[in-house]
């Protein structure tokens, strides 16, 4: 039997361990009640690997042009990375420092008994206070065991796993109070499951527990217990580990729960706290926290129940002014940071939050066609009705938003959107990165890019002048509304901004000029010609 993993089997692994929490999400989500009954550990634990199976995708997509794959050691840091920067929750946290700990190993050609070894040391080490009974149990059982058998450690692994899941309810009293076992140790063991059958090529016998709930949505749970803190925080940091371990420190005096995983510069932050402003500025002080989400736990009583509204709009935004925007305009959104598209995970959850029967989704740009896509397509499975448009940039979006009207019947609202997103020539300002080939040329490290419906079409030196060259190129065609979207680095915004209404006010007689201000996170420019 193999004893590490190759990048197919690592690419299989990530796409069965996915399979495995979608199906299982509801059931982990429902025995759920330890660090907080809040009935998230499965999707926590389904958005991390999927952010993890997204990171393998994109190293085996960058391979498809040529004949070669891609090594071993990049595929399993890509999912290490991937399940960093994506984990959600205390249990979505703790497997990407798992997953961290075996790419550390399998990187190197370790055994997988070592790579499981080292990953359930790594993650004990990240949580400030550890506690039995938990994924953390689960984890170290499945080490010992791959150690005790390292020449069949995967299913020895799943095993020793599965009989630590079966006694955690013996081991923490609030498990055994809600007759469940852990919900982030039942999770583990559905990846462990998935890497057996990656290695294998044979799903494991599915376990039977002696303690499961008897039903989901049994009212034997407990709910979040009063005194707690009242927030979970998580943010994405940019510190060094002596930053790092200060903040560990900080933090474990705010709250409890606290995790931190991750390295080389790169850390993910978790942590349930009463004062959420204080947590994040403990991470400001250590370095550059991002993709901060602060969640409130409702400790007094169970959430009422919000009335369904008849329809939503759902829509990605690059820079956290525009999504001001569109939330103004009673749109549902979600940010999207340079290099970070959303997970199909992130769009459920917002069409979720929408709660809405109907939905139209906005992708805002065509590398997320089919994430949008997918995601439409799990809605649609509970039940709500969706129509994904696929807009292929913010301007395009705010086109569609400015016609949405609830009012109509749902089939002709989406036309008009739809229409009015496809009248919508865009274009985009960017900043050349390195020398390279265009369409419109050879650029420079530091020229100023202008693209339009894509592809580069003007190479400039100056921001608002090759500004103005791609209108110029846009209103050639013809146009009656111009939609300028300014990020909050661009120098002088505001005199760029005069100056571009003031040259299309000059040059088009007809045409109106409209200026939004796309905030931290957007790109320099974005313009749209409708």
């Amino acid at each position: 039997m193999p004893q590490t993993l190759d990048a197919a089997a690592v690419r299989t692994w990530c796409s069965l361990a996915l399979e495995a929490l979608g199906r299982e999400r509801e059931e982990i989500d429902a025995i759920n009640v330890y660090p907080v009954a809040d009935g998230d550990t499965g999707t926590n634990l389904y958005l991390t690997v999927e952010s993890a199976a997204q990171a393998v995708e994109a190293v085996f997509a960058a391979h498809e042009t040529g004949s070669s794959v891609p090594a071993p050691a990049d595929v399993v840091r890509a999912m290490a990375h991937g399940a960093l920067i994506g984990a959600r929750g205390n249990s979505g946290t703790i497997l990407a420092q798992l997953l961290r700990g075996m790419a550390e190993r399998l990187g190197d050609g370790d055994h997988l008994a070592g790579a499981l070894h080292r990953a359930a040391t790594l993650a004990r080490e990240a949580v400030a206070h550890p506690v039995e009974g938990t994924i953390l149990s689960v984890a170290g059982a499945a080490a010992q065991a791959a150690d005790a058998f390292p020449q069949d450690a995967v299913r020895a692994a799943y095993e020793g796993a599965r009989q630590a899941l079966d006694a955690t309810p013996g081991q923490l009293a609030v498990l055994e109070r809600a007759g469940v076992v852990d919900a982030g140790g039942r999770g583990l063991l559905m990846v462990l499951g998935a890497l057996v059958e990656a290695v294998t090529g044979e799903a494991p016998v599915a376990p039977v527990l002696a303690h499961v709930r008897h039903e989901i949505g049994d009212p034997g749970l407990e709910p979040c217990a009063a005194g707690g803190p009242a927030f979970e925080v998580i943010y994405l940091l940019e510190a060094d580990d002596a930053a790092v371990a200060r903040l560990r420190t900080r933090l474990d005096g705010l709250g409890d729960s606290l995790v931190v995983v991750g390295g080389d510069g790169l850390w993910n932050v978790h942590v349930h706290v009463d004062d959420a402003g204080a947590a994040v500025e403990a991470g400001v002080e250590a370095g550059r926290p991002y993709r901060i989400r602060i969640t409130h736990f409702d400790t007094t009583a169970p959430p009422r129940e919000r009335e369904q509204v008849q329809r939503a709009v759902v829509v990605v935004v690059p820079g956290e002014g525009l999504a001001g925007l569109c939330a103004e305009a009673g749109a549902t959104t979600v940010l999207a940071r340079p290099g970070e598209p959303p997970a199909s995970g992130e769009l459920v959850d917002a069409i979720r939050r929408a709660h809405a029967r109907e939905v139209v989704l906005l992708p805002n740009s065509a590398e997320l066609r089919h994430t949008a896509a997918a995601a439409a397509e799990q809605a649609r499975t509970e039940g709500v009705r969706v129509a994904l448009i696929p807009t292929r940039a913010a301007v395009q979006g705010i086109a569609a938003l400015a016609v949405h009207e609830p009012d109509r019947r749902f089939d002709e609202d989406v036309v008009a959107m739809t229409a009015a997103a496809g009248a919508t020539r865009y274009a985009e300002l960017a900043v050349a990165e390195r020398q390279s080939w265009t369409s419109a040329g050879v650029c420079q490290a530091g020229d100023v890019l202008g693209l339009i419906d894509g592809d580069v079409a003007v190479i400039g030196a100056d921001l608002a002048d090759t500004a103005e060259a791609v209108l110029d190129r846009m209103l050639a065609a013809g146009g009656e509304l111009v939609t300028l979207v300014l990020g909050e680095d661009v120098p002088d915004g505001d005199a760029v901004a005069d100056r571009l209404e003031r040259y299309v006010r000059d040059g088009y007689l007809a045409v109106d000029t409209l200026v939004y201000r796309g905030g931290r996170g957007s790109t320099p420019l974005l313009v749209g010609v409708e």
